[in-house]
């Protein structure tokens, strides 16, 4: 059951009518048409704040999606057929998009979402609010936008000689309003206030560009064509659907981190994609557009009081009723004030923070975060995700490979035992002295296994090496070839090897590749380090070293 608060059916409310004009705007540039855009923000928009694990989270068609659904309506209808003929093939390829989501969904594959290291969130958060400032600026002084950031600065001087002052006036006095009326009271959002204050405002001042007309009339039912699909389509359908899906799933997670970082709360990852699958699924058999987690609205619907599903729901409603009659009355509102919400949406979404710390968090996170944030406006939102998040693992393998070679060290027993002396009495120091003790603390893999070789290499004239892995939780396939190689390089010198403290997981590995036993008997095994010194007493042999070059 819902919930009724009022700060939910303000939010929804300032949220559905930003969600508008970018419906329409996503629609026309799918191919689909303006109004397939509204379909999909109407019923995913409703089926996913219902269903979802995000419940602040509005969500609608968004740019990645629009790119993609873009491409396959070219696909579809490059030989000339039109939107009727190849429908089967389109509202397949939605609803197909959307099931598969459930399907990640029930497998809990978002989970996966935890993974996502601060400095990627916070460059992508900055990167957006970036964005939205960006793309608004021209809107903000009655100007039409370019489509990307780079066309904004490539065309800045438009700025100055085109500018509406009008419309200028306008944006202004929203911004103003919305910082300014929280002083007065915090009962009303702000951000209505601006809106309904400048859309009055503007009916007074002059012409400015406004929303403009809005299609009519209840969704249409395009299920049954599903059963007209030509046989050849289904490979790019099953194709389309899967890109579809995996580029919402990742929007929408991302979209619900963000959410979570302004909020304070947590998303059900899980949960959430099987929303978002519902939504797109029953939206595709209306030919609606796919979609996902919206970050911008999300953001208006927070910031106008919105917290939970409720929001959603209004927003969507909003959408059903400006489509069924009430668009005459949305189609004045300002493109200036809608410019100056979004402007405070943008400026509210960059990480002060993690932007403040950038000279005092470590190096590697600070590249992280200004990569993430220039690629994300100026290249892809899920590219600059994907190189940040490549990024990020190879500086962590290679800190991790760092602080491994630090603290894996090689000594000899002599030595050791002078520090701390083992079992009930000292070794002999004939024997002592003939004992090289190697020390490895955390995960052999792959990251560190040219280290390990290269430690391996100094053992002087020892006649015995314990490798000491009690702090070895897991090994890797290039961890496990890279002791193999140590062990054969020793045995080509006639030094004996021994292991201790083998945890489960290298053990298990160690014996399915055989290096136990073909390489290390298993008396060789020692549990503690301490019985390993036990054995030398008992078995130690003179040996005279044969180095093989």
């Amino acid at each position: 059951m819902l919930k009724i608060k009022t700060g939910d059916l303000f939010g929804g409310l300032t949220a559905g009518i930003v969600a508008l004009p970018l419906a329409l705007a996503f629609g026309v540039q799918s191919g689909l048409g303006a109004v397939y855009g509204l379909y999909g923000a109407i019923f995913l928009g409703f089926f996913a704040a219902l269903l979802g694990g995000t419940p602040s989270q509005i969500s609608g068609p968004t740019g990645p999606m629009t790119v993609v659904t873009a491409a396959l309506m070219v696909g579809f209808l490059a030989d000339g057929s039109t939107f009727e003929q190849k429908a089967g093939a389109i509202v397949l390829t939605f609803f197909l998009a959307g099931l598969l989501q459930i399907v990640m969904g029930l497998l809990k594959l978002g989970s996966l979402i935890r993974f996502i290291p601060y400095p990627v969130i916070s460059g992508f958060m900055s990167g957006i609010g970036v964005i939205i400032i960006l793309l608004q600026i021209f809107p903000a002084v009655g100007l039409a936008p370019p489509s990307t950031t780079i066309g904004v600065l490539k065309n800045i001087g438009a700025l100055f000689s085109s500018a509406n002052i009008v419309a200028l006036g306008l944006a202004v006095f929203t911004i103003a309003i919305i910082y300014l009326f929280p002083k007065v009271t915090k009962k009303v959002p702000s951000v209505l206030i601006a809106l309904l204050g400048g859309t009055l405002l503007s009916l007074v001042l002059g012409e400015v560009p406004r929303i403009g007309d809005i299609p009519t009339g209840f969704p249409v039912f395009l299920g049954t064509n599903l059963f007209t699909v030509e046989p050849g389509l289904f490979l790019t359908i099953l194709e389309m659907a899967a890109t579809l899906a995996a580029l919402g799933a990742v929007d929408s997670l991302l979209t619900s981190v963000v959410a979570d970082n302004v909020t304070k709360t947590k998303h059900e990852s899980n949960r959430e994609l099987i929303g978002q699958g519902v939504g797109n699924a029953v939206g595709g058999l209306f030919g609606g557009l796919p979609g996902a987690g919206a970050t911008m609205r999300t953001l208006v619907n927070i910031r106008s009081g919105g917290s939970g599903r409720l929001s959603g729901v209004v927003h969507s409603l909003v959408l059903l009723a400006v489509l069924l009659g009430l668009g005459q009355y949305a189609e004045v509102i300002p493109k200036a004030v809608l410019a100056g919400i979004l402007i405070t949406v943008g400026i509210g979404i960059l990480d002060y923070k993690g932007i403040a710390h950038i000279q005092k968090v470590p190096r590697s996170d600070a590249i992280v975060m200004i990569a993430v944030l220039l690629l994300t406006v100026f290249v892809d939102l899920l590219i600059a995700v994907g190189i940040g998040m490549l990024l990020a693992s190879i500086l962590f393998m290679k800190k991790m490979s760092d602080l491994a070679g630090e603290s894996a060290h090689i000594e000899s027993m002599d030595d050791l035992q002078n520090e701390a002396p083992w079992a009930d009495e000292n070794l002999p120091a004939d024997i002592a002295g003939s004992i090289m003790v190697k020390h490895l603390d955390g995960p052999l893999f792959f990251g560190f296994s040219s280290r390990f070789q290269a430690l391996a290499n100094s053992m002087g004239q020892a006649k015995y090496l314990i490798i000491r892995m009690e702090k070895v939780p897991y090994i890797d396939q290039s961890g496990l070839y890279a002791l193999e190689e140590v062990i054969l390089d020793m045995e080509r010198r006639n030094i004996e090897v021994l292991l201790t403290g083998l945890q489960t997981q290298p053990q298990d590995r160690l014996e399915r590749v055989k290096i136990i036993p073909d390489l290390i008997a298993k008396n060789h095994l020692f549990s503690q380090f301490a019985d390993c010194i036990s054995w030398l007493k008992m078995n130690f042999q003179h040996k005279t070293p044969e180095l093989q070059v």
